[in-house]
């Protein structure tokens, strides 16, 4: 007698292998129940800009065959013969699954897939109709990706938007795209809007002020436009928005906006060009008493102005990224971040003092990220404080090296495994190398066998990642 388990079970089960795609495609072939469940999980979302053509191909060709008769009728009389002949509907209504909608990634799908195969007019009626087609089968929506508006995407019919709760977008979209949203969408989670024009829709100010539970906020500017429009807009969400990030490559934007997000939690200041940035003077003496994240990773005002504000907002920071090398700076870390967590910051190499007394200072520490080369510390003298300086709770280091190759030995590397091994307390040590242009330690034979060696002991846990990696998790 065979025994199953309730689907609510099963549903919650196989819940926990969302991330887990390939998992799921096994628990596709168990059986209906099965299927119906793990189905339901992987389309969730299908919006994966990381997949083959030929995944994108299988995708669009079920999208096509989900489409109501009206609208294959009408691909039909416009003379697109894409359709794969099927005998057979569909076994699921796979539109309905979805959750998370990207309305710029169907046109690039139908547009690389039918790439040979029809004109411009004719890719443009078959996104149409596959979004129509989203637009009446989602009943709850949670997550909305739109930033250009060669689609006109208008929703009388798409009552799943009531629901949404993290929106995408970019502010040169149509105010009727706004407005429309505005009427029925109140609780957004989730904005990040990418500044493209020079004069914000009013309709967009109104959709951010109406909104009731907006926690995370991202702004991003370039090529001289601005955010300035929307600020008055956001006064509403100054107590509910607790993570910021703010992206564009000019120092005149305005950030004194800021000091108003009282609650702020989280904030990302991510700027590839520009300098001083003199609005954030004003922010130097602003308290943020919940403030746990804090990264600049890229350009940041004066050394001065972030020494300052570290000194009134670094005793609850929990993650400190500061991509630059200034010794006042990272002295201020020591003296002004007792209960760092997480740290990326980059030290001269006549700047390891510091980074002992970062150790010496921040006894909370679990993880750091350094630069090694010619310029910067040597893996030689990383490994040895790391050994003997690093606090008790320390457990992950993370190496890049910049602008030269890497130049430990095989016997400075085991020196630093065998002092890693007689720390008391023992922990693991999670070493991990972003693999830049140059040469890593891991791309040596004789410290391969090393770290083989010291894994199969217990006593690190070694891994790479690539650059892009790395900027997509800190940044």
């Amino acid at each position: 007698m065979t025994c199953q388990l309730p689907s609510d079970c099963l549903n919650e089960i196989l819940e926990y292998l969302e991330e887990d795609r390939h998992t799921l495609y096994s628990c596709l072939l168990v059986n209906r129940l099965w299927c119906e469940i793990s189905v339901r999980i992987l389309w969730r979302n299908i919006w994966n800009c990381e997949i083959s053509l030929q995944r994108r191909y299988q995708i669009l060709n079920t999208l096509i065959s989900c489409l109501s008769n009206e609208s294959k009728e009408l691909l039909r009389k416009n003379e697109m013969s894409i359709l794969t002949p099927t005998p057979k509907l569909p076994l699921f209504n796979y539109a309905a699954f979805c959750k998370f909608l990207s309305i710029n990634y169907i046109s690039e799908t139908v547009s690389n897939v039918l790439e040979d195969e029809l004109l411009s007019s004719r890719k443009h009626l078959v996104t149409e109709e596959i979004i129509k087609m989203f637009a009446n089968q989602i009943t709850s929506l949670r997550k909305l990706f739109y930033y250009n508006n060669y689609i006109d995407f208008s929703f009388p019919y798409f009552p799943g938007l009531k629901d949404l709760s993290e929106l995408y977008c970019s502010s040169n979209l149509s105010p009727n795209f706004f407005y429309q949203l505005s009427q029925i969408c109140h609780n957004l989670h989730t904005l990040s809007i990418q500044f493209n024009h020079y004069v914000t829709p009013n309709e967009l100010k109104q959709l951010i002020s109406l909104q009731k539970n907006l926690e995370v906020l991202v702004l991003s500017a370039y090529d001289d436009v601005s955010w300035e429009d929307v600020i008055p807009a956001l006064k509403n969400n100054s107590n509910t928005i607790t993570k910021l990030y703010l992206y564009g490559d000019s120092s005149n934007l305005p950030f004194s906006f800021i000091s108003l997000l009282s609650n702020l939690q989280e904030f990302i200041f991510s700027f590839l060009d520009g300098s001083y940035f003199e609005d954030f003077e004003q922010l130097q003496h602003v308290n943020f008493p919940n403030l746990q994240t804090l990264k600049f990773p890229y350009q940041y005002p004066r050394p001065e102005y972030i020494t300052k504000f570290l000194e009134n907002n670094g005793k609850n920071l929990k993650m400190l990224c500061i991509g630059d090398s200034n010794k006042a700076l990272n002295l201020s870390i020591a003296n002004f971040c007792p209960n760092l967590k997480r740290l990326f910051k980059i030290f001269s190499n006549n700047e390891l003092d510091i980074l002992k007394t970062i150790f010496n200072n921040c006894q909370y520490l679990e993880s750091i990220t350094i630069w090694c080369g010619k310029y910067y510390l040597s893996e030689k003298e990383v490994f040895e404080t790391v050994a003997n300086y690093s606090p008790i709770n320390f457990c992950e280091l993370k190496i890049d090296n910049i602008e030269s190759h890497s130049d430990i030995s095989s016997e400075d590397l085991e020196t630093f495994f065998i002092s890693w091994k007689n720390r008391i307390p023992k922990r693991i040590l999670s070493l991990i190398i972003i693999k830049d242009l140059y040469n890593n330690l891991d791309d040596y034979e004789e410290n391969m066998k090393i770290i083989e060696k010291y894994e199969n002991l217990g006593v690190i846990r070694f891994s790479t990642i690539s650059l892009e990696e790395e900027n997509k998790e800190e940044y």
